[in-house]
Protein backbone atom coordinates (compact mmCIF):
# COMPACT_ATOMS: atom_id res chain seq x y z
CA UNK A 1 0.00 0.00 0.00
CA UNK A 2 1.39 3.39 -0.99
CA UNK A 3 0.80 6.72 0.68
CA UNK A 4 -1.44 9.03 -1.36
CA UNK A 5 -2.38 12.57 -0.37
CA UNK A 6 -5.87 13.99 -0.42
CA UNK A 7 -7.04 15.15 -3.85
CA UNK A 8 -5.96 18.71 -4.62
CA UNK A 9 -6.95 21.25 -7.24
CA UNK A 10 -4.62 24.13 -6.39
CA UNK A 11 -1.03 24.72 -7.47
CA UNK A 12 1.57 22.50 -5.78
CA UNK A 13 3.58 23.95 -2.94
CA UNK A 14 7.02 23.13 -1.65
CA UNK A 15 9.99 21.79 -3.57
CA UNK A 16 8.96 20.55 -7.03
CA UNK A 17 10.72 19.70 -10.27
CA UNK A 18 10.66 22.15 -13.18
CA UNK A 19 8.55 19.83 -15.36
CA UNK A 20 6.04 19.31 -12.56
CA UNK A 21 5.68 23.06 -12.00
CA UNK A 22 5.46 23.74 -15.75
CA UNK A 23 2.74 21.07 -16.15
CA UNK A 24 0.57 22.70 -13.48
CA UNK A 25 1.35 26.19 -14.78
CA UNK A 26 0.13 25.33 -18.29
CA UNK A 27 -3.00 23.54 -17.03
CA UNK A 28 -3.86 26.62 -14.96
CA UNK A 29 -2.99 29.06 -17.75
CA UNK A 30 -5.41 27.20 -20.04
CA UNK A 31 -8.06 27.16 -17.26
CA UNK A 32 -8.39 23.38 -17.54
CA UNK A 33 -10.21 21.39 -14.88
CA UNK A 34 -7.85 18.92 -13.22
CA UNK A 35 -7.11 17.29 -9.89
CA UNK A 36 -3.91 15.82 -8.53
CA UNK A 37 -2.32 13.92 -5.67
CA UNK A 38 1.13 13.46 -4.22
CA UNK A 39 2.15 9.87 -3.64
CA UNK A 40 5.05 7.64 -2.71
CA UNK A 41 7.36 6.99 -5.63
CA UNK A 42 5.91 4.32 -7.93
CA UNK A 43 7.86 2.16 -10.34
CA UNK A 44 5.19 -0.01 -11.98
CA UNK A 45 1.72 0.25 -13.43
CA UNK A 46 0.48 -2.15 -10.74
CA UNK A 47 1.51 0.37 -8.08
CA UNK A 48 -0.51 3.05 -9.90
CA UNK A 49 -3.77 1.14 -9.38
CA UNK A 50 -4.40 2.74 -5.98
CA UNK A 51 -3.69 6.19 -7.43
CA UNK A 52 -6.11 5.53 -10.29
CA UNK A 53 -8.81 4.53 -7.80
CA UNK A 54 -8.22 7.64 -5.67
CA UNK A 55 -8.33 10.03 -8.65
CA UNK A 56 -11.14 8.23 -10.47
CA UNK A 57 -9.09 8.03 -13.66
CA UNK A 58 -6.76 5.30 -14.87
CA UNK A 59 -3.10 6.26 -14.88
CA UNK A 60 -1.98 5.57 -18.44
CA UNK A 61 1.05 3.59 -19.53
CA UNK A 62 3.69 5.67 -21.36
CA UNK A 63 6.27 3.93 -23.55
CA UNK A 64 9.18 5.77 -25.21
CA UNK A 65 10.28 4.10 -28.45
CA UNK A 66 12.76 4.65 -31.27
CA UNK A 67 13.85 3.06 -34.52
CA UNK A 68 17.17 1.26 -35.00
CA UNK A 69 18.83 4.40 -36.40
CA UNK A 70 17.65 6.42 -33.37
CA UNK A 71 16.25 9.19 -35.55
CA UNK A 72 12.52 8.49 -35.11
CA UNK A 73 11.01 8.77 -31.62
CA UNK A 74 7.54 7.95 -30.34
CA UNK A 75 5.76 8.35 -27.03
CA UNK A 76 2.96 5.79 -26.88
CA UNK A 77 0.12 6.30 -24.40
CA UNK A 78 -2.03 3.24 -23.77
CA UNK A 79 -4.25 1.60 -21.14
CA UNK A 80 -2.33 0.43 -18.08
CA UNK A 81 -3.33 -3.22 -18.45
CA UNK A 82 -2.88 -3.53 -22.22
CA UNK A 83 0.13 -5.48 -23.46
CA UNK A 84 2.46 -3.70 -25.87
CA UNK A 85 3.19 -5.46 -29.18
CA UNK A 86 5.90 -3.69 -31.17
CA UNK A 87 4.94 -5.51 -34.39
CA UNK A 88 1.31 -4.33 -34.19
CA UNK A 89 2.38 -0.80 -33.23
CA UNK A 90 4.91 -0.53 -36.06
CA UNK A 91 2.38 -1.86 -38.58
CA UNK A 92 -0.31 0.59 -37.41
CA UNK A 93 2.07 3.50 -38.05
CA UNK A 94 3.66 1.95 -41.13
CA UNK A 95 7.15 2.40 -39.68
CA UNK A 96 10.05 -0.03 -39.33
CA UNK A 97 10.14 -2.14 -36.18
CA UNK A 98 10.72 -0.06 -33.09
CA UNK A 99 12.29 -0.82 -29.75
CA UNK A 100 12.39 0.76 -26.32
CA UNK A 101 14.55 3.88 -26.30
CA UNK A 102 17.35 4.11 -23.76
CA UNK A 103 17.13 6.14 -20.59
CA UNK A 104 19.74 8.49 -22.03
CA UNK A 105 17.57 9.18 -25.09
CA UNK A 106 14.51 9.65 -22.87
CA UNK A 107 16.38 12.22 -20.83
CA UNK A 108 17.68 13.95 -23.97
CA UNK A 109 14.33 14.17 -25.79
CA UNK A 110 11.76 14.26 -22.97
CA UNK A 111 13.88 15.73 -20.19
CA UNK A 112 12.85 13.05 -17.69
CA UNK A 113 14.37 9.90 -16.24
CA UNK A 114 12.95 6.41 -16.90
CA UNK A 115 9.76 5.86 -14.90
CA UNK A 116 8.75 9.51 -15.26
CA UNK A 117 7.76 9.74 -18.93
CA UNK A 118 4.23 10.90 -19.60
CA UNK A 119 2.34 13.10 -22.02
CA UNK A 120 3.40 16.04 -19.81
CA UNK A 121 7.05 15.28 -20.67
CA UNK A 122 6.35 16.58 -24.17
CA UNK A 123 6.54 20.08 -22.69
CA UNK A 124 10.32 19.54 -22.93
CA UNK A 125 10.17 18.46 -26.60
CA UNK A 126 10.41 21.97 -28.04
CA UNK A 127 11.70 20.75 -31.42
CA UNK A 128 8.88 18.22 -31.91
CA UNK A 129 11.26 15.31 -32.33
CA UNK A 130 8.88 12.95 -30.52
CA UNK A 131 5.63 11.84 -32.16
CA UNK A 132 2.81 11.30 -29.68
CA UNK A 133 0.69 8.21 -30.31
CA UNK A 134 -2.45 7.54 -28.26
CA UNK A 135 -4.32 4.24 -28.22
CA UNK A 136 -7.94 4.85 -29.24
CA UNK A 137 -9.19 3.21 -26.01
CA UNK A 138 -7.49 6.03 -24.10
CA UNK A 139 -8.80 8.73 -26.44
CA UNK A 140 -12.40 7.50 -25.95
CA UNK A 141 -12.33 7.81 -22.14
CA UNK A 142 -13.69 10.88 -20.36
CA UNK A 143 -10.70 11.22 -18.03
CA UNK A 144 -6.95 10.85 -18.54
CA UNK A 145 -4.54 10.06 -15.71
CA UNK A 146 -0.77 10.58 -15.80
CA UNK A 147 2.15 11.94 -13.84
CA UNK A 148 3.34 15.53 -14.35
CA UNK A 149 6.84 14.42 -15.33
CA UNK A 150 7.65 12.93 -11.94
CA UNK A 151 6.29 9.68 -10.50
CA UNK A 152 5.69 11.05 -7.00
CA UNK A 153 2.61 12.94 -8.16
CA UNK A 154 -0.27 12.13 -10.50
CA UNK A 155 -3.11 14.08 -12.02
CA UNK A 156 -6.32 13.63 -13.92
CA UNK A 157 -7.58 15.84 -16.71
CA UNK A 158 -10.48 15.56 -19.14
CA UNK A 159 -9.23 13.65 -22.17
CA UNK A 160 -10.85 16.14 -24.56
CA UNK A 161 -9.06 19.01 -22.80
CA UNK A 162 -5.77 17.16 -23.11
CA UNK A 163 -6.22 16.49 -26.84
CA UNK A 164 -7.98 19.70 -27.89
CA UNK A 165 -6.30 22.28 -25.65
CA UNK A 166 -3.16 21.11 -23.82
CA UNK A 167 -1.46 19.30 -26.70
CA UNK A 168 -2.01 22.11 -29.25
CA UNK A 169 -0.64 24.57 -26.66
CA UNK A 170 2.63 22.61 -26.45
CA UNK A 171 2.59 22.16 -30.25
CA UNK A 172 1.97 18.40 -30.35
CA UNK A 173 -0.68 16.68 -32.43
CA UNK A 174 -1.38 13.09 -31.43
CA UNK A 175 -1.82 10.20 -33.80
CA UNK A 176 -4.67 8.05 -32.50
CA UNK A 177 -4.49 4.37 -33.42
CA UNK A 178 -6.13 1.09 -32.49
CA UNK A 179 -3.74 -1.41 -30.91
Amino acid sequence: MINISEIKSDLPKGKRTNIELKSHEILNELCLEYEWVDNDEVSSMEECTEISEKLGAEIRKSIFLCNRQKNMFFLLIMPANKAFDTKVFSAALNVPRLSFASGELMEEYLGVLPGNASVMSLINDKDNRVQLVIDDEVAKNDWFGCNPGVNTSHLKIKTNDLIDKFLPYINHKPTIISL
